[in-house]
This record gives structure tokens, sequence and C-alpha cells, in this order.
């Protein structure tokens, strides 16, 4: 393979988060190392990196407070830039977690006027959204939870989450918007603990809802891995459900603060199994990025590490491409028999009577190894660039 071969077409479907490239590197132990970025500038960059869209918050495009009037120059600024470069907006986002409002929750705030205003605001998002032609709009919960047990009745605040999920449905769907939602799970940060906090809490709570069909999951690498959680896994099983409606990918280093880090960096054995399973898995959404660069990157370095993120989203698909079509890796595949996993236990016809007296040889089966290792060490050869 070139470095001609690794370059990003409108095909991958490669989006950023408008506040991706454009956070200023603020922590809790430092302030901003980068200036403001305005929307319409993310886009003209991305657009020259070869992205295909782009994912926004209310408040990346316009401020909290702004007025009608600057609400609106800085839409049309942001409108323009999406025309002149061909950019898409994929996907939509409010935020409901950086005003002091928010800092018991939107959703579930245990005020009701700060839930009032949360619906409201996702509303008046909802409808540039569905303007600017996103097809998916993401719930981040970053607030809803809670840091000790009296403070929030936690059957009570999923009541609460559950009637704005149902509010928000029957508007979209009263004002004819072709969107889908979607729950994004986080386990901790900034909440001590948030609700719905993996894929699994998420997938569960939408068969609780009025319109389930209209809802699925955005799991992202870092909010899985840090609950100590296989990503591949949540979303093969997103997969399953049919529910995978986006994704966040970026890098983690284990359980631990959330990093976002470029896509690839961290657990690169991971994102490995992930390209993996997107391919395999026949997903045909937006390839979305959720990192941040690094307080140490000046300007050159934000756009340096957000075509890195795409690079090698391009690397590992070549690397799995390869890594399926290897002839090796297709015996060691036969020889650890993982294609008769397809295969129904039950023949065509069967109940359970007649499997009730099966018998087999355990000792035999139990001294018959499985051939693992040497396929997991031919995904590392290639994952390695040895292969």
């Amino acid at each position: 393979m070139t470095a001609e071969d690794y370059v990003p077409r409108r095909e991958d479907h490669f989006s950023f988060g408008i506040w991706t490239v454009g956070w200023q590197g603020v922590d809790v132990f430092g302030g901003a190392v980068r200036p403001p970025m305005p929307a319409d500038r993310a886009v003209r960059k991305l657009a020259e990196l070869g992205a295909y869209g782009v994912n926004f918050h209310d408040n990346d495009v316009f401020g909290f407070e702004a007025s009608p009037a600057e609400r609106e120059e800085r839409i049309a600024a942001f409108r323009k830039a999406l025309d002149d470069t061909g950019l898409v907006v994929t996907t939509a986002t409010t935020n409901l977690f950086g005003h002091p409002m928010f800092k018991d929750g939107a959703f579930t705030a245990n005020e009701r006027e700060v839930r009032r205003f949360a619906l409201a605001k996702v509303m008046r998002n909802l409808d540039l959204a569905a303007e600017l032609g996103a097809r998916a709009y993401v719930f981040w919960g970053g607030r809803e939870g809670a840091e000790s047990g009296a403070a929030k009745d936690i059957r009570a605040a999923l009541d609460r989450y559950a009637e704005a999920l149902n509010i928000l449905c029957a508007y979209a769907t009263d004002q004819g918007y072709d969107i889908r939602f979607v729950i994004e799970p986080k386990p901790n940060e900034p909440r001590g603990d948030i609700l719905l906090p993996t894929v699994g809490n998420a997938l569960a709570f939408i068969n609780s809802l009025e319109r389930p069909e209209m809802v699925g999951v955005n799991p992202e690498i870092g909010h899985e891995e840090m609950a100590g959680l296989n990503y591949a896994h949540s979303i093969a099983q997103a997969l399953w459900h049919g529910k995978l409606f986006h994704i966040d990918l970026n890098g983690q280093n284990g359980p631990r603060y959330d990093q976002d880090l470029r896509f690839g960096a961290g657990n690169a054995r991971g994102a490995f199994w992930v390209v993996d399973t997107l391919v395999a898995g026949g997903y045909d959404g937006p390839v979305h990025f959720d990192y941040k660069p690094p307080r140490t990157e000046d300007d050159d370095g934000v756009w340096v590490s957000a075509a890195a993120c795409m690079r090698n989203y391009l690397i590992l698909r070549e690397k799995v491409r390869a890594f399926r079509a290897d002839p090796e890796v297709r015996a060691a595949l036969r020889e650890s028999r993982a294609g008769e996993l397809a295969a129904p236990t039950l023949e065509a016809g069967e109940t359970w009577r007649d499997v009730r007296d099966v018998t087999a040889d355990p000792d035999a089966l139990g001294r018959r190894g499985m051939g693992y290792e040497r396929l997991d060490q031919l995904a590392l050869e290639h994952l390695y660039g040895v292969r």
C-alpha cells in the first residue's frame, strides 16, 4: 500500500464533531491553550482534510446567551461553509451540560423548571438540525446522574428520562422530521455516576419508550472502555439488535478518565477489532470521530490529529481486509471451528426432545484445543505489519 491509499474519500463517511477540533484544551487544572474556533472555520478546515460531514451542538455554532440576531449570523456563516465545501450535517445534539443551570442534569434535574427549559432547548435545535439535513440526533446525558445516594431517586429519574425522550419523539414525528434519536452511554465523568452508563443499559431503557423504533445507541470507545468493557462486543450487540444508529471513535487506555485520544491511539489492538466488527457487520452510518486534540498542540497540531483519525481508520481497515483474506487465517479459523457457531444448535424441525438425551465424549472434548492462540497471533502480526 502507498500513502495515496490512505486518503479519505466521501464514501468513507468520515465525520467530526465541531467541538472536537474546536476544543480549546481546557481541563480541571488549566485554562485554554487555543483560541475559540468558529464553527464555519472548522467546517472549511475539515473539508480540506477530506472529511465527509460534521456533527454539532447548538452552542458550537452560537453562544448560549446569543441574541436572536447573533444566532442567525452564526448559523448563516455555518450554513455558507457547508454550502461552499459540500460537507453535510450528519448528526446534531444539544449542549445540556455546560451552563451552571444543568449542574444537576437536564432531563433528570430535580428542578422541574430546568427540565422544561431543557426540552425547549432541544426542540429549538432539532428544528435547526432537520433544516440542515441531519438524520441522527444524539443524546449524551453527561449531567444526568449523581454523586450521593440520597440526592436523586433513580427510579423517578428514569421516569423523567423516558418522559423526555417520549416527548421529543412525539415532537419530531409531529413535525415530520426524518431523524432518529441516539443515546450515547457513559459510566462517569463529569458526574460521579451517570444514568444509562453502558450500551446494555441504554438498550434496555429504549425498550421502555413509547417509540422504541426511533431510538438507538451511539457507543463511544472511550466510554465503554472506561467501564472496562469491550467496545467491539458492544457495537456487535447493538448491530444484533438493529440499534447501532451512530458511532463515536477515539482512543482510550483502559478504565481511567475519558482521554478522547485520536482514533488508533491508546488501545490499538481494540481498534483493530472495532474496524473488523464494523466492516463485517455492514455498518453504513457516519464514521464519526469524537476526540480532543491534546493541550500540547497548537492550531497546526489540531489538524494533524484530525487527519490522523481518518488515516488510522483507513490503515486498520486495510489490515482487517488483509487479515480476513489471508489463507493461513482462513485455515486457522477452520481449525478453531469458529464458523460452526453460525449453525443453529438444533436442526430444522428439532425441539428440545431431540437433544434431551444427547451424549458426548467429555474427555475427548476437554482434551481438544481450540487453536485460538495461533489465530490471535496471526491477527497481531497483521496489526504489527509483518504479514
